[in-house]
This record gives C-alpha cells, sequence and structure tokens, in this order.
C-alpha cells in the first residue's frame, strides 16, 4: 500500500454502573494487539461516560491511486470469491441468549479477529476487477452493491459458500438477528432464490457479519491461482461461491 501509513483514534466508552476492570485491560490490549498486526499507529483517544462499555477505532490513511480497488468494475465470467465462512450474526446473537456451543463461539472469535490483510494483499498481487467486505448487509446485501445499476448480474452457488457448522444449525431453528430480516426486506427485489433453497439457507446468506471476509470478483484465468495462494496463507475457508455473468443485469440469482 503506498503512501503514510495508516492511523487510528481510540475510542473509549466508560460504563456508569460497577465493572471488572480487567474487561477493559483486555479489550485495550486486544484492539493494540491488532493495531500492531496490521501495522498502523496510534494517535490518539478520546473516553465517554456510558451505560455500557464500549470500544472502537477510527481508522484513516491514504492509498496509492493505483491499488485502489472498487466494489464495481466485475466484468462477465469473473468466478466470485468468499474469503470467510458466514453466520456471526447468527452465532453472536446465539451467544447472547446463551445457546451456543464452546466449540461455536472459538470458531467464530477466530475468524471475526482474523485481519483480511492477507487476502487483500494477496488479490492485489493477482489483480482482480472489484471487490467488497462482508460486513452488516450480509452476503446478498452486498453482492446487490456490487451489481446495482451495472450491465452484469452475479450467480452464486449456495452449496458452495462456506458456512460455519452451528449456524445452520441455529438458522433452522430460528435463531437469527433482527438485522437479517432488514437485509432481506431491503435487498429481495434484487435477488432471485431458487425455490429449491432451504429457508435457513437463505436465511444465512442475509445473515449480517460481523467483521466478514471479501468477496472478489476475478477473472476465471485468475481464479484458481488466487484460491491456491488464499489457502497457502492460511486463508484456509476460502471459497468460489459463484460467477459474473451479463444477463440479468443488475440482479442476483442464488441456485
Amino acid at each position: 500500500m503506498g503512501g503514510r501509513p495508516l492511523t487510528a483514534l481510540n475510542i473509549v466508552c466508560f460504563p456508569r454502573s460497577t465493572f471488572d476492570i480487567s474487561v477493559l485491560r483486555e479489550v485495550l490490549k486486544g484492539g493494540l494487539d491488532k493495531m500492531h498486526e496490521a501495522g498502523v499507529l496510534l494517535v490518539g483517544g478520546h473516553s465517554v461516560d456510558d451505560p455500557e462499555l464500549k470500544y472502537g477505532l477510527a481508522v484513516t490513511g491514504t492509498i496509492h491511486p493505483d491499488k485502489v480497488v472498487h466494489n464495481g468494475g466485475a466484468r462477465p465470467g469473473d468466478c466470485l470469491i468468499l474469503t470467510k465462512p458466514l453466520g456471526t450474526g447468527i452465532i453472536s446473537t446465539a451467544i447472547k441468549k446463551g445457546t451456543a456451543s464452546v466449540s461455536a463461539i472459538a470458531l467464530v472469535v477466530k475468524s471475526m479477529t482474523a485481519l483480511n490483510r492477507t487476502a487483500s494483499e494477496l488479490m492485489l498481487g493477482v489483480g482482480v476487477n472489484a471487490c467488497t467486505d462482508v460486513t452488516g448487509f450480509g452476503l446478498l446485501g452486498h453482492a446487490s452493491e456490487m451489481v446495482e445499476g451495472t450491465e452484469v448480474g452475479m450467480v452464486i452457488d449456495s452449496a458452495a459458500v462456506p458456512v460455519f457448522p452451528e449456524a445452520r444449525e441455529l438458522a433452522e431453528k430460528g435463531t437469527v438477528p433482527g438485522g437479517l430480516q432488514r437485509n432481506r426486506e431491503f435487498r429481495e427485489n434484487m435477488v432471485d432464490i431458487d425455490k429449491s433453497i432451504a429457508r435457513y439457507l437463505q436465511d444465512i446468506l442475509y445473515d449480517p457479519q460481523t467483521s466478514g471476509g471479501l468477496l472478489i470478483a476475478v477473472p476465471r484465468e485468475k481464479a484458481w491461482m488466487l484460491l491456491e495462494k488464499l489457502h497457502g496463507e492460511g486463508v484456509a475457508e476460502a471459497a468460489i461461491i459463484g460467477e459474473v455473468v451479463a444477463e440479468p443485469r443488475g440482479r442476483l440469482r442464488v441456485k
């Protein structure tokens, strides 16, 4: 990445109620560890009096113009690669309800604390046409942004999408976050889902992610090379989940 290094502004809200100060210590240490891993500088901070403990980072920086990858620009024939499994929103909801297993919690924490740095650097090295992160709008929401108002569409193979195992079970039981339904209502007019796709799997595709992976549109002749590089560098769950098509324009099809 060209230009000056990224910088981060730390924002912490201290709760008015009594809390274990060791929790705050671990939160701050975790944030600092990730900043070191990402190679950014902490340049300052603010503290706020609030009923709940909150922590956040506001990140700024510069990038070389030749290294900017937009979420538009996908071309017919491109393969779609997703670099992290889906289901963090569903499992996080189960955590709040006390119904998530220890193994599921460990898996999503490992995923959510993994940077997209390796995937983005490998992507830039190979050369891709478009990319977006998959976060609060879910896979189908962010994929919709990539094709909305463009001359291309996408076909997503639901069976190829990586999903956290317990997210399937939880979704089947109806344990889903409220944001999932809002994602569906906002984007379902752009999405055609085959009738054979189970409702729980549709839910997972709309599930709002926390620290999700990247959705990459890469020329077909480069797709397997990029996938191999991702797997070789530890992005083990990355998978080809579909393709960019010329028709129907501005729409997604889930098969």
